[in-house]
């Protein structure tokens, strides 16, 4: 066979869970391969598209177009294609990365996978781990609905996102990854909500002084790959890729489950108030949004909501 050359972009520093993952995921494709095979295959990783003037949700396009084989990006994106995604962006629903990858693993992740097949031109080959969210902020510590009236805070371009947010008092306002840094140093936002290992990575904590672990949201970062580029490749190819993928995915969750509590370390001692809500304050968060999952219930019916149990 000719040559297969695999191009996967991401949109993270070297250091993040997500580019250590991908890293993963090239060196499991080349060990795999046994020779004359290894030569045939070539993985090429552009791992922050940003730093060439794109932004970071222009990997979608890149990789539906074929300008990309592959990338991980938020689930949430594709949520207007692929409602049932809106599922996975129910505030304070999924509690816990034990619940979050039973859900994706088995078979909400098969209908999710199967419908994101059938509406767009990706296949699913993972769901990473895109972490618990948290708010920060450079007013006040957040400890209520109450704290969070009046502060802009950066969303991602979700609608259901933006919804729960406006709903705790937050003044929503979405921005790609690629402003993100920007508008919190000069403080275009004051608040913003991501994993903690992003707030890290990006140095947020540095402008955002008060860090909450709301939990609010579990990420879920799907890795996509262009569907018509996989059909194509020889099985032998096909195969490899999917063990791969199946390698970076378990590489990945654990880098993901240990970043929180390096994070946390750091953030301590860089100075950064860390507040952690008591049950009864969870409590108030989510019957704030209470009204939005009814109507999400309403929306996708009692049977797929059942695949979230």
């Amino acid at each position: 066979m000719g040559t297969v050359t695999i191009r996967f972009g991401g949109y993270q520093p070297p250091d993040s869970v997500h580019s250590r993952a991908a890293a993963v995921f090239g060196a499991a494709l080349r060990d795999r391969l046994d020779a004359p095979l290894d030569d045939a295959v070539r993985f090429e990783f552009e791992g922050d598209i940003t730093a060439t003037g794109h932004k970071a949700a222009d990997l979608l396009a890149m990789v539906e177009s074929g300008a990309l084989d592959m990338c991980y990006f938020a689930s949430s994106y594709l949520a207007e294609r692929v409602p049932a995604l809106e599922l996975l962006d129910l505030p304070f629903t999924i509690t816990d990365r034990a619940q979050a990858y039973r859900l994706l693993d088995g078979e909400l992740g098969a209908l999710l996978t199967a419908r994101i097949g059938a509406a767009t031109g990706y296949r699913v080959l993972g769901y990473w781990d895109n972490g618990f969210r948290h708010f920060s902020n450079d007013t006040r510590p957040i400890h209520t609905p109450a704290d969070c009236q009046g502060l802009r805070i950066r969303t991602l371009s979700s609608a259901l996102h933006q919804r729960s947010f406006a709903m705790l008092g937050f003044e929503p306002v979405a921005l790609d990854v690629r402003e993100l840094r920007d508008a919190v140093a000069n403080g275009r936002v004051e608040a913003q909500e991501n994993p903690l290992t992003t707030l890290h990575v990006f140095g947020l904590h540095e402008h955002h002084r008060h860090v909450t672990l709301s939990g609010h949201f579990f990420g879920a970062a799907l890795l996509l790959c262009n569907a018509a580029a996989y059909a194509r490749w020889p099985e032998v190819v096909r195969h490899t890729v999917d063990a791969a993928a199946a390698e970076a995915t378990a590489a990945q969750r654990g880098f993901a489950a240990a970043a929180d509590d390096t994070v946390l370390a750091a953030l301590r001692q860089a100075g950064n108030t860390v507040t952690a809500l008591t049950p009864a304050e969870t409590r108030g968060f989510a019957d704030a949004v209470a009204p939005l999952i009814a109507e999400q219930r309403e929306k996708h019916g009692a049977a797929l909501f059942a695949l979230l149990s």
